[in-house]
């Protein structure tokens, strides 16, 4: 399918990084949870070089207070360059932390009310284009990335796009689940319904949202009224769900792994995970791992 030449493209990206971490207390009374690294990486740095994959310029952070060192990760560290420069210290490994000037907006969500209401104070940075949605505590490990695959289905069909995963059935009452519709191809479906934490007898599949979304700015004008929905908060889903058959939805499966980082069982999967696949470190943590099964 040709790509229409009058449709947007997708430059501009929101990572809402404002949530309190409380699932990782007491490490994240001072750390951002989007600071804590895979690794030798934060986690917000995973979801940005995804973003820049894909070909999006802007990046728009929902903070919130105490999350300066999110911005600061992408500054220029003028003391340490100056240092490692001075002692002859290779510094390609600060270049994915280089964000060009004016590229990276913040803006504050001063109450936490949820992710919908997160992305609504976006809106002034987001405009007219249609934009892309990083939850960075979901990891997604692929190649190319899944914002890169969402990108390339949205040339094709426009409109909204949503990641999505298969998991087993008893697993949905945690998530956000898709109604599907006709399968456009064997990566891209037709979304009909949206539903926030269903229970298992009433999910209508088990295909869940997995923290990515490219959306069209109408969304904005949907959250500004939308209300509280489950957990008392503005839920991104609900407002979603209001805008289908108005606009194109469609699902995109992707072809990759996701981590969940927002779980503390996750994040050690994601990091041993990682840490098998880099050459200069598979062959130690191999044994490590062995030998603590050896002794369990």
């Amino acid at each position: 399918m040709t790509p229409d030449p009058a449709r947007k493209p997708i430059r501009k990206a929101v990572f809402p990084v404002a949530g309190l971490g409380t699932r990782f207390l007491p490490a994240t009374k001072a750390i951002p949870k989007e600071m804590l690294p895979i690794i030798d990486r934060p986690l917000i740095q995973y979801a940005v070089d995804e973003a820049r994959e894909a070909g999006i310029e802007q990046l728009i952070f929902v903070t919130g207070r105490g999350k300066t060192s999110i911005v600061e990760h992408f500054d220029t560290a003028f003391e340490l360059e100056h240092t490692m420069s001075s002692r002859g210290k290779d510094l390609s490994v600060l270049e994915a932390t280089r964000i060009q000037p004016g590229n990276l907006v913040t803006v504050r969500q001063q109450v936490p009310m949820g992710l919908g209401h997160a992305i609504w104070c976006a809106r002034a940075v987001v405009g007219d284009e249609p934009f892309a949605i990083f939850l960075p505590d979901e990891m997604m490990v692929g190649s190319p990335g899944c914002m890169k695959q969402m990108v390339d289905a949205y040339n094709e069909v426009g409109g909204n796009l949503i990641s999505v995963l298969e998991v087993p059935r008893e697993e949905v009452s945690s998530y956000g689940v898709i109604a599907p519709g006709a399968k456009v191809s064997d990566t891209l479906t037709e979304v009909t319904g949206l539903v926030e934490k269903p229970k298992m007898a009433d999910a209508p599949s088990n295909l869940i949202i997995s923290g990515r979304y490219i959306l069209q700015p109408e969304v904005m004008r949907t959250l500004e009224s939308q209300g509280k929905g489950a957990g008392g908060e503005i839920q991104l889903t609900d407002a979603m769900a209001r805008m289908i058959g108005s606009q194109p939805f469609h699902a995109v499966t992707f072809a990759g792994r996701r981590f969940d980082c927002g779980s503390k069982a996750g994040f050690v999967e994601a990091t041993l995970s990682l840490a098998l696949e880099r050459p200069d470190m598979a062959d130690d943590v191999r044994a490590i791992m062995k030998r603590l099964l050896g002794e369990g």
